[in-house]
C-alpha cells in the first residue's frame, strides 16, 4: 500500500480501485451488515477507517470495487441463488468458480447492501464488476436448473430476459445509492459495445451505460481475439487496437441522451500466455500509447490493470 501511494503521489495518477467484495465473494474488510453468510466470509484483511484516513490524507480518490454475480461463497452456502447441474451439485466453471444467479433479487440486496455499507465509510464511488451471466450461459442454461425469479412470467426470449435482469439490477443498485451521496460505474466487456448485446452474459453496453455514472470497458489489446480490428494479432497493436474501440464506444454512447462519463480499463501487463508471435511486452511505452488513444478519442480519464499490483515504471501518466 505505501509503494502504491507514493506512486500516485509522485505521479499524475489521483485514483485506487480498492476490492470491498472480491472474486469468490470474500469482504475485505469489516463492514455493517446483518446477513450472516456475509458475516462468514468477512476478513479484517484492511481496517477500513485507516484505509480511508491514508486515502484522504494523501488526495487519492476511492473506488470500492465489489464483485457481483462471480461468487463462489454465495453459491456454495445458497444453492438456491446459484446454478445446480443435474445430481444436484452447484454449477462450476472450468477454473472452479461459481456464480449466482442475476435473476434474483435476494442476490441484488445481498450485493447493494454492502455497496451502500461501503458508501458509508467513505468511498466516492462504488464499481461493480462481474455484472453478468457466465461466459457462454447461452450454450449451458438449457441443461442447469435455476430460477428465472420474476422475469419467468415475462414473454420475452432467454437473450432479452438476461440482458433485462442485468440491466435491472443496475439501475436497481444505482437508484439504491442515491442517497449516499457516491458515483456508481460498472465494469464491462468492451466487446459489448461492438455488437447490439452480448447474448449469453446479458451484458447490452447502451442499457447499462444508461444507469450508471461510469462505464468502464475492459479494452485490454490482449483481450481480444485475432482479427478484431482487423488486427491478427491485437495485443502487438497497443494504440491501434485502443483507438479503432473507442471510435466504436464513442458512436455507441454519442446516441444516448444522457451518457456516462467513459473511464476504460487499459493493460499493464504481459500476455506471455497468448503465445509467441501474439504478443508484446507491456512497459511505459505501450501503456503511454493506450492513453493517447484514448486522449486523441476525447476520454480524459482510465484505470490500469494488473493483477499483482505492478505497474510499468517510468511511464508519462498524462
Amino acid at each position: 500500500m505505501q509503494e502504491l501511494t507514493e506512486l500516485v503521489n509522485n505521479t499524475e495518477l489521483n485514483s485506487m480501485v480498492i476490492d470491498v467484495k472480491e472474486d469468490i465473494g470474500d469482504i475485505m474488510m469489516p463492514i455493517d451488515v446483518d446477513n450472516e453468510i456475509a458475516q462468514s466470509h468477512m476478513y479484517d484483511y484492511v481496517n477500513p477507517e485507516q484505509l480511508m484516513t491514508t486515502l484522504e490524507d494523501n488526495q487519492i480518490y476511492p473506488i470500492a470495487r465489489i464483485v457481483v454475480f462471480k461468487d463462489s461463497r454465495l453459491a456454495m452456502d445458497r444453492p438456491d441463488l446459484s446454478y445446480q447441474n443435474s445430481d444436484g451439485t452447484v454449477w462450476q466453471n472450468g477454473s472452479g468458480e461459481s456464480f449466482v444467479n442475476p435473476f434474483l433479487k435476494e442476490v441484488w440486496d445481498y450485493n447493494v447492501d454492502i455497496a451502500i455499507e461501503a458508501a458509508k465509510l467513505g468511498f466516492k464511488e462504488i464499481q461493480f464488476d462481474y455484472v453478468r451471466f457466465p461466459e457462454s450461459f447461452e450454450t449451458l442454461s438449457a441443461d442447469l436448473t435455476y430460477n428465472l425469479g420474476e422475469y419467468g412470467d415475462t414473454e420475452t426470449d432467454e437473450v432479452q430476459q438476461r440482458v433485462n435482469a442485468v440491466t435491472d439490477f443496475v439501475a436497481y443498485a444505482n437508484e439504491q445509492l442515491k442517497s449516499y451521496d457516491v458515483d456508481v460505474s460498472v465494469d464491462v466487456f468492451g466487446y459489448a459495445a461492438t455488437q447490439r448485446e452480448a447474448l449469453g452474459i446479458g451484458q447490452n453496453f447502451s442499457q447499462i451505460a444508461n444507469n450508471v455514472d461510469i462505464i468502464s470497458s475492459m479494452i485490454y489489446p490482449s483481450h481480444w481475439g485475432a482479427g478484431a480490428f482487423d488486427f491478427a494479432t491485437p495485443d502487438t497493436e497497443p494504440y491501434a487496437v485502443i483507438d479503432e474501440y473507442m471510435k466504436v464506444e464513442n458512436e455507441v454512447l454519442g446516441k444516448l441522451e444522457d451518457p456516462p462519463k467513459s473511464r476504460p480499463w487499459i493493460q499493464d501487463f504481459t500476455a506471455s500466455y497468448l503465445g509467441p508471435g501474439n504478443y508484446i511486452n507491456y512497459g511505459a511505452a505501450e501503456v503511454e500509447a493506450q492513453i493517447q488513444a484514448l486522449k486523441d478519442n476525447g476520454v480524459e480519464e482510465y484505470l490500469l490493470w494488473n493483477a499483482q499490483n505492478t505497474y510499468s515504471e517510468g511511464t508519462e501518466y498524462q
